[in-house]
């Protein structure tokens, strides 16, 4: 890698134009865009996203204050606020979204090895489900409505813990309820999916026994059961009962007939008990249940770094095209500086990484060494929160 080029056109090298190339013509018709090119387009959606602006003026006049670099960036063409604003208006968004995906698998392969950092041996991969909302403005984004007179998105997303990879994000309305999700989603076999207590859907956990994958998930106090065993307690953890149960409420004894087990554990931290439901019935410790759900914590990290980070909390587009296509590129940097991450073997966070490219982007700097520059923390763990003690 030459050290005289931008920082912006060493990360765009780890992207595969051929690939987005078939992406575009999976879905483009009509003419060809030679004088505004999809490829422009990304670029300056990038841009947009790895830098925080909040506005397409704000994009344009950031692009254009540093013109004379455009070219060695790797801009082919001249980037105007009305024709980047229609691009986003017209062009369909499953280009983006395609491509994300490509770039998701790609990441997926490299942390295929890594460490999730749990004393748990399982089969298949580690997954954590959870939706987060954005809030919208209704006069402006009436296809969104919410409730109380709002307007929102909603982004269902699974987490692999193998390097925090998203592996599916479902872009809908804010009123989709987070359990609906799991009907959409295609589960693997000998995998674990860590859930919140909006998943504890009787029916719909019914699902993962079938298709020979597993859950753990958190639900209700008020939940209906009877005991069929009592599993003994570890001596000196938090773990308040370990029991196999049959679910007997109106609908949960018929969504879920067969045993399940129920997981107590005392949150030291928030002085309240989290009950856990599970169909790991053999050969695992409520002790690494616990710290399966507690592992639930770094879906809630990525959410905070997309909305903090990057730029989707305020959009630069008001049709759901505009939309998804902001998100889609949001998803495209987070991945793409995970996968520069893995590749050049930063022992810099991702949150340190993409703060140090805010401000970066268009300074003559070989990656490795400003990446190598701003620490080794680990940021899985300097922003883990205490959920209860082991």
């Amino acid at each position: 890698m030459r050290e005289d080029r931008l920082v912006f056109a060493q990360l765009t090298d780890f992207l595969s134009w051929s690939e987005f190339g078939r992406c575009v013509k999976r879905y483009h018709r009509g003419r060809p865009t030679k004088s505004f090119p999809y490829w422009t387009q990304l670029l300056s959606m990038l841009f947009a996203q790895l830098t925080s602006r909040k506005s397409l003026r704000d994009v344009v006049t950031c692009l254009r204050s540093q013109s004379s670099k455009l070219y060695r960036a790797g801009f082919r063409a001249g980037v105007a606020r009305s024709t980047l604003a229609d691009a986003n208006e017209a062009r369909d968004h499953r280009v983006f979204r395609d491509y994300a995906l490509h770039l998701i698998e790609q990441a997926r392969t490299l942390f295929a090895c890594e460490d999730i950092g749990l004393d748990i041996k399982v089969d298949g991969t580690v997954y954590a489900i959870d939706a987060s909302t954005v809030d919208l403005c209704l006069s402006l984004f009436d296809w969104a409505p919410a409730t109380k007179g709002r307007a929102g998105v909603k982004l269902h997303t699974v987490l692999d813990l193998r390097g925090n990879i998203p592996t599916v994000v479902d872009v809908t309305g804010s009123r989709s309820p987070d359990a609906a999700f799991l009907d959409r989603l295609s589960l693997e076999t000998g995998s674990i999916y860590i859930m919140d207590r909006g998943y504890s859907h009787a029916a719909r956990l019914m699902r993962f026994t079938h298709c020979g994958a597993f859950f753990v998930v958190r639900t209700y106090g008020d939940l209906h059961y009877e005991v069929v065993q009592a599993l003994p307690r570890e001596q000196g953890s938090d773990i308040i009962c370990d029991e196999h149960v049959l679910l007997t409420g109106r609908y949960t004894k018929l969504g879920y007939p067969i045993p399940v087990r129920r997981v107590c554990v005392f949150d030291r931290t928030n002085n309240k008990m989290i009950i856990l439901l599970t169909n790991l019935l053999e050969d695992v410790s409520a002790w690494q249940i616990a710290q399966l759900y507690k592992a639930r914590w770094r879906i809630e990290l990525f959410f905070k770094c997309i909305k903090q980070h990057l730029r989707i909390t305020t959009f630069m587009g008001t049709s759901s095209n505009a939309v998804q296509i902001q998100i889609w590129t949001a998803i495209t940097a987070y991945v793409l500086v995970a996968i520069v991450k893995k590749r050049l073997r930063c022992t810099a966070s991702l949150h340190e990484m993409l703060q140090a490219l805010s401000v970066t982007l268009f300074e003559v700097t070989p990656l490795d060494q400003l990446f190598g520059e701003i620490g080794d923390n680990d940021d899985s763990q300097s922003a883990q929160l205490p959920l209860f003690k082991m």
